[in-house]
């Protein structure tokens, strides 16, 4: 009978074991992420989604890993999802609408997993989409951003010319540029500001990571006048950082608006004096950690798609603007107040820009 119980006891503890770790309620669990195009340390996109995850660690007691594709295909980042699967890796954070095709496979094939697709929603390639019941969707309003960015820019420079360098021609990317392109019209109708931007300095470049792309391209803005360059492009805009950096450093007055996050320590040229005149930012470290947390807890929103955006305080610019008077933050304070109640409206289309 005491053998039998003892073998009891040794089956329960390992039953016991196995559910801890498991990732229902507050079990533990590793946490993955697969890069996108580009570098982790790309100052946007992937190295907030990294910082947020980190942060998650941190909180929480968990482990991390990324892995960098050989390439951008879907089977490239396949072949790195099925890594870290491999690894014991059971939540899987992907940042860009490059991963929809890819997620929508995994999800089916890694049905014990757990996925997060930033910026994007899991299709077959026919843009149907299908979230898992164990995928999360997390989509921006990035035009929200864009536009508080714009508002921000044309208050600060009162006129002159601005430019827009994009990554690729992909809607989360458009929609920085068309709600950018909107606040410089809305400062220009209600604050009397006089800020243009010409179809020629609107490129979008084809690349998240051409450094060297981004710098020339922001040279020949430059040279042109161009007084602001809005740059989401991942490490691209690290290119156009530069050129600034260089310029200012003799003698000229150049800015550039980041992305994603506070872009303004990257600009930093001088006694933490920046060339960043604000940032459009969109918390993808929130979001990356909003859902480490919610599966911790046992609140994992599996099978949805969710959107934030101004009224979540899911985007914005940042609450510390070193190179924006204090008349602009409070224009700005304003106007973001206007957003969350309605008042004012951004379009996600192209619609009618300035020109």
């Amino acid at each position: 009978m005491r053998k039998y119980l003892i073998k009891v006891w040794l089956v329960l503890v390992m039953i016991m074991t196995m559910i801890s770790g498991t990732v229902n309620g507050v079990m533990n669990f590793k946490v993955g992420m697969i890069t996108s195009s580009g570098t982790i340390d790309d100052k946007s996109f992937n190295q907030g989604t990294w910082e947020g995850i980190q942060q998650g660690a941190e909180d929480f007691g968990l482990e991390t890993k990324y892995l960098k594709p050989e390439g951008t295909t879907e089977a490239d980042y396949l072949k790195e999802i099925g890594n870290l699967y491999d690894a014991g890796f059971r939540l899987i954070i992907c940042p860009g609408c490059s991963f929809e095709t890819a997620i929508f496979r995994a999800q089916k094939k890694y049905t014990d997993a757990y996925f997060v697709l930033i910026d994007g929603t899991p299709h077959a390639g026919d843009y149907a989409t299908v979230v898992g019941k164990k995928t999360v969707s997390i989509l921006f309003s990035e035009h929200e951003a864009g536009f508080l960015a714009g508002v921000a820019t044309a208050v600060q420079l009162k006129e002159g010319a601005t430019g827009f360098i994009g990554g690729m021609a992909v809607p989360s990317v458009q929609r920085f540029n068309w709600g950018f392109q909107q606040g410089l019209k809305f400062a220009n109708e209600n604050y009397g500001t006089q800020i243009t931007i010409k179809p020629e300095n609107v490129i979008y470049v084809g690349s998240f990571d051409n450094v060297a792309a981004g710098q020339q391209l922001a040279a020949q803005m430059y040279d042109q006048g161009v007084k602001a360059i809005f740059c989401a492009a991942g490490d691209v805009g690290i290119g156009s950082i530069n050129e600034a950096k260089a310029r200012v450093k003799v003698g000229h007055q150049v800015w550039v608006v980041g992305v994603d996050r506070d872009q303004y320590w990257d600009g930093i040229y001088e006694d933490n004096k920046s060339v960043i005149l604000t940032s459009a930012v969109k918390r993808v470290d929130q979001a990356a950690y909003a859902m480490i947390k919610a599966l911790k807890e046992g609140k994992y929103p599996g099978g949805q798609t969710l959107v934030f955006d101004a009224k979540t305080d899911g985007v914005g610019i940042p609450q510390e603007n070193p190179n924006l008077s204090k008349e602009a933050q409070e224009i700005v304070a304003k106007v973001l107040v206007d957003l969350k109640s309605g008042k004012i409206t951004v379009s996600d289309q192209q619609g009618d820009l300035l020109k």
